[in-house]
């Protein structure tokens, strides 16, 4: 049973409304030992409405450090964040994850070359398979510029919303860009940095976590050992969303172990 959810926010995303309690309370409730908020930082981010992914780091790490305590004899509660990872941000960034000791560091592909393929402008102009070649060298880039967080998040993010015949589901094959997702990973792996199975996958209705299976797979052919499990939940009843079915899937590619994360460093936990 997997007693630890890794990516999780709250009402300090720009795209959530959970207070931090309603998750933690959540998490209680399905027998959780730990639960780490990684709330969205990017910054800039280019957007066409008012959504804005910052917030008060003073602010957050004084609630988290409040409910710590106040929850601690019931469940652990984690300080991470998710930070939105491009070039022109570096300085930023780097700032940022220098001002506290976080437990935990998501970084994310959630912009590539301006713009978020949530949008339908990302995917115009080019085909499917353009998009997302563009989408996985992002995370081969921004993985060689930038070191300080712990794994990447969601590595096919771009899939949810990558355009597909009326009636069908986006999808795509680890062998159609297995030179630029292997770049990725090695890219990845070389630096010290791990992976996450992100659940929410499911929950878009695509069949399957983010990565594939098949990146995976791949991502232990290449020594990848950090691998992290994280629902991506945004309103409680989404926490831990289909984490019945990681163990087995995990031990059937070979894993044997899954991560956790306490002050930024690893622990090893078996499946």
């Amino acid at each position: 049973m997997i007693r630890s959810d890794y990516h999780v926010h709250s009402d300090f995303s720009g795209d959530s409304q959970a207070p931090m309690e309603l998750m933690i309370e959540q998490g209680i409730k399905l027998g959780l030992k730990q639960l780490c908020f990684t709330d969205h930082i990017d910054f800039d981010y280019p957007k066409p409405g008012n959504t804005e992914f910052t917030f008060s780091l003073d602010q957050y790490t004084n609630k988290l450090n409040e409910l710590k305590v106040r929850y601690s004899k019931q469940i652990e509660v984690l300080t991470g964040v998710e930070l939105g990872l491009r070039a022109d941000q570096l300085e930023r960034l780097t700032s940022f994850t220098a001002k506290y000791p976080f437990d935990f560091v998501i970084g994310s592909s959630h912009v590539a070359e301006g713009i978020d393929p949530y949008y339908p402008e990302f995917w115009s102009g080019h085909s499917p398979k353009e998009g997302m070649t563009k989408y996985f060298k992002s995370i081969t880039t921004n993985s060689n510029l930038f070191h300080n967080f712990n794994i990447y998040g969601h590595l096919d993010y771009a899939i949810r919303y990558a355009p597909a015949p009326q009636g069908t589901k986006a999808d795509y094959s680890y062998s159609d860009y297995s030179d630029v997702i292997d770049e990725m990973l090695h890219a990845i792996i070389s630096n010290g940095k791990g992976i996450e199975i992100n659940t929410s996958g499911y929950k878009y209705g695509l069949g399957f976590a983010h990565p594939k299976v098949e990146l995976l797979k791949r991502y232990l052919e290449l020594g990848g050992e950090i691998l992290t499990i994280g629902s991506d939940a945004h309103k409680p009843e989404h926490l831990c969303y289909e984490f019945s079915l990681v163990p087995e899937l995990l031990k059937n590619l070979g894993y044997r172990y899954y991560t956790t994360f306490v002050g930024g460093k690893p622990v090893f936990e078996k499946l």
